[in-house]
């Protein structure tokens, strides 16, 4: 290992002899150099091998340098340290794309050619690679053969991939209008075609066409038409090819609310008939609703023809993007809002409007002072998804802000729906309403019926906030009543001690007698699972008046019985700081 190591350091000196000739490096800083050189050099020759070693070699070597005759023996190092590296933790996609990233900073476009023959060697699963080495390929080195070329292998491993069609479909139609773009140059400057070749099949985007209707043959469903769609609109000499997607998806897609959605969509992009010179503020706001007019014509149709709750969605969705922009219009504004919710009304009289929308419907009825109708919505929606939490917690929020005598009427209705498991947000908002609304009696008897009605699990949360609004609402001495009482029921949750500890800590006359009953508490349930709570009662002995420094040994060994693994090491490097007085 040694005489590698000596070798390689050798095949330096060269190199550093002109680093010091260029005046860039100093005899001392070229001793520096070769001593941290050895060092890198012999973790690399290790026989048992560290990827974070062969990083930091790469990181620490300097090439930024501009002299040919160095830059040049740098670059080849590097190479090598990612060659090496990469032979042996092959599976690390990372460090592959960190000397792809390293070719293409220095534009080693041969020794890039090869690393990606290589990843694609050991990662033919992975379709984005492929594409990045195929986009190299016709971008940098403009070649649309070698792109096409990994296009096709590509689709031999992932032949159902819609991304990798996608980009091949891409291109083949960059490829045709480059093609198009130089014979239109050619024939500018009257040059004789010569031996150069334009097939009109390539300049129409043939190629892509075949790729288009391959893929359809293999990838199902609208969506992918539609992104192929959404391509070939990139380019002014698809209108054909368009044309025969757009045939594709309304024929073999009719009932998919993607087609339909689109279908609707198109409409806002049809030109205007008017003359643009004379267009008035005014004719452009009729005309923008003209189009969204046309829009809602297309989707009153679909919602007909696709009776399905997806299809509303996009409905809505579109119709909610609208409301949404901005205009200076109100009477715009005002049209957008009225087609927007008579659109919800007309959803949910279908009974197909989903739980989310009926959420969003709430909410834009409360923006546009819709109070009673918001009420009314809500409490449809929760009689149609008569278990949901997030709908109860809807509808009792609207209640709530709206001053509702039924409050208390609509809680004990949702609880009877709910199941125990995940009511938890149901009864936290109960309780911080009636912090402000009841008497402290009916907040406390709540807060006891909540402790029986959530689940174990629950119960935790619900005993935080009852300890807490406790020592708000009645003082120290009911705090320690109401602590001493829910600790006879498990489970706790570990905020739940640090809460009393805190409050005890408030106190003006603050008893370690009482602390170390609290701390003693906590590390019953949770000594095994952290080392904080150790370390803090320690603390606690150590500068609490009534404190016993002499107790900190006991509770040193009691921590190190009951904390396993990686706990006890971060136990005792903490617990050696607290002792050197870094607490």
């Amino acid at each position: 290992m040694a005489e590698r190591v000596e070798q390689r350091l050798e095949d330096r000196i060269p190199e550093l002899e002109q680093l010091e000739r260029v005046g860039l490096f100093t005899r001392k800083e070229i001793r520096a150099v070769l001593r941290k050189a050895s060092a890198l050099e012999y973790k690399i020759q290790r026989r048992a091998l560290r990827k974070e070693d062969f990083i930091n070699y790469i990181q620490r070597i300097g090439y930024s340098f501009k002299k040919d005759e160095i830059e040049n023996s740098i670059l080849h190092r590097v190479h090598c340290l990612f060659k090496r590296a990469t032979g042996k933790w092959k599976e690390d996609i990372q460090l592959w794309l960190s000397h792809v990233a390293f070719c293409k900073q220095w534009n080693a476009k041969h020794e890039l050619s090869k690393v990606f023959s290589s990843l694609l060697a050991i990662h033919p699963n992975k379709p984005a690679l492929w594409i990045m080495a195929a986009k190299w390929e016709m971008e940098t080195r403009l070649s649309s053969e070698s792109a096409r070329h990994l296009f096709l292998r590509a689709l031999r491993f992932h032949p159902e991939c819609p991304k990798l069609y996608q980009e091949y479909f891409r291109m083949e139609l960059m490829n045709a209008e480059k093609q198009r773009k130089e014979k239109k140059v050619f024939e500018q400057a009257k040059m004789n075609l010569g031996e150069f070749s334009y097939p009109e099949e390539i300049l129409n985007g043939e190629m892509a066409r075949i790729i288009y209707r391959d893929a359809a043959q293999k990838i199902k469903g609208a969506e992918f038409h539609l992104a192929v769609l959404s391509i070939a609109k990139l380019f002014d000499f698809t209108q054909d090819l368009q044309k025969e997607i757009l045939e594709s998806l309304q024929t073999r897609y009719a009932d998919d609310p993607l087609t339909w959605d689109y279908m609707a969509r198109r409409e806002l992009e049809m030109e205007s008939k008017q003359s643009t010179e004379q267009t008035t503020k005014q004719m452009k706001i009729t005309e923008m609703t003209q189009r969204e007019e046309r829009c809602c014509a297309v989707f009153e149709e679909a919602v007909g023809a696709v009776p399905t709750e997806d299809m509303w969605k996009c409905y809505i969705t579109f119709c909610i993007e609208r409301y949404n922009r901005k205009t200076n219009s109100q009477g715009l504004k005002q049209k957008r809002l009225e087609r927007t919710l008579s659109v919800f009304s007309k959803a949910h009289e279908s009974s197909l409007l989903s739980e989310a929308l009926y959420k969003q419907w709430v909410q834009l009825l409360l923006e546009s002072s819709q109070f009673e109708k918001a009420t009314e919505v809500a409490a449809a929606a929760s009689k149609r998804f008569s278990q949901s939490v997030e709908t109860w917690q809807m509808r009792l929020q609207v209640m709530i802000q709206l001053k509702s005598d039924d409050v208390t009427q609509c809680f004990e209705e949702a609880i009877k729906h709910v199941k125990s498991q995940g009511a938890l947000p149901l009864w936290t908002l109960w309780v911080e309403w009636s912090e402000g609304t009841n008497s402290k009696e009916d907040t406390e008897a709540l807060y006891q019926r909540s402790l029986q009605a959530t689940t174990p699990a629950e119960s935790a949360t619900m005993k935080e906030l009852y300890l807490n609004w406790t020592y708000r609402n009645g003082g120290y001495k009911k705090v320690k009543k109401v602590f001493t009482s829910l600790c006879e029921n498990r489970p706790f949750s570990l905020d739940f001690f640090k809460k009393m500890i805190q409050i005890e800590k408030e106190q003006e006359s603050c008893k370690m007698l009482h602390l170390r009953e609290y701390y003693e508490r906590a590390l019953r349930e949770f000594g095994s699972t952290g080392s904080e709570l150790w370390l803090d009662y320690i603390k606690e002995e150590l500068s609490h008046p009534q404190g016993k420094p002499e107790n900190c040994g006991s509770i040193h060994w009691r921590a190190m019985k009951m904390l396993q693994g990686d706990l006890v090491e971060d136990f005792v490097s903490k617990y050696t700081l607290l002792q050197a007085g870094h607490s």
